[in-house]
């Protein structure tokens, strides 16, 4: 199962009030329970593999081994030129791959599209969140190993 099959199967299960659903092809299974408070997502993709996660935001990414990793999203920061690049997942946020690597991008760097600009760790899986856009970073939002949310602003680009 594809991530945007999954991301629209939350958002149809949040707007359609909908409190449990479940989902099982070969060895892949998925089951979302709604609550009132928060939406969880179980999932495994073999039979004995099971990890509950809570979630609370809809809609919320989910990945495993199997999916790569989503794509940054960028917006244009209005009344200026800037392009702010969006976390597409919820996760912890690391700058390089390692504390004893160097980071990955630093204010004032040039960057183009495929970039690894940091690392948004989820279920302990390390997503490599690359650029879509071309530009020189000005700014970086986030601190090392912080959490971020779904959509929450990582970097302000300035376009070249």
């Amino acid at each position: 199962m594809e991530l945007k099959e999954i991301k629209e199967l939350i958002k149809l299960v949040a707007e359609a009030g909908v409190s449990a659903v479940e989902l099982e092809k070969g060895d892949f299974k998925l089951s979302i329970k709604k609550t009132e408070e928060k939406t969880t997502i179980v999932q495994s993709s073999a039979p004995l593999m099971h990890a509950p996660v809570a979630i609370t935001a809809a809609p919320a990414a989910v990945s495993t081994e199997k999916m790569e990793a989503p794509a940054s999203k960028t917006e244009t920061v209005s009344g200026s030129n800037l392009i702010t690049i969006k976390s597409p997942m919820i996760g912890t946020y690391y700058k390089s791959s390692s504390p004893d690597k160097p980071a990955f991008v630093q204010v004032g760097d040039e960057i183009k599209p495929g970039k690894v600009l940091c690392i948004v760790e989820a279920m302990k899986l390390f997503n490599e969140i690359e650029s879509e856009v071309t530009g020189r970073i000005v700014k970086i939002l986030v601190d090392n190993a912080s959490p971020v949310e779904y959509d929450q602003p990582l970097f302000l680009v300035e376009p070249a």
